[in-house]
């Protein structure tokens, strides 16, 4: 009795593979994963870090790539003149410069 069930279970199952498109899908699905988590948020940072490039300005206090801290003296197009101290001015690339500080008596948005 119980070799008449099994074997009557065994012919209703479907004989077949799945369709084709159903083996790429987990590539698919990775594929997505990888561009919402890694890809875009790091394009992103990337649009924001130019868009602050483009934007220094004589005055502004940098931070460069190096861990120096100064005050932009002159801007290029490549470069800017950075003043460490009083008397040393460096010539340095935008793009070395890694963040603009604000200045000391503004407050930051979520304080």
């Amino acid at each position: 009795m119980q070799t008449s069930i099994l074997a009557q279970l065994a012919a209703a199952a479907p004989a077949g593979a799945p369709p084709a498109w159903m083996t790429y899908l987990p590539f698919v699905a990775m594929a997505a994963i990888f561009w919402f988590l890694i890809l875009r948020p790091q394009m992103k940072q990337q649009k924001e870090q130019k868009a602050k490039l483009a934007a220094l300005k004589k005055g502004d206090e940098v931070l460069t790539g190096g861990g120096l801290i100064g005050k932009i003296v002159k801007t290029d197009e490549n470069y800017v003149e950075v003043e460490l101290a009083q008397g040393v001015k460096v010539k340095a690339l935008k793009s070395t410069i890694v963040d603009v500080i604000p200045p000391a008596g503004s407050k930051p948005a979520n304080d």
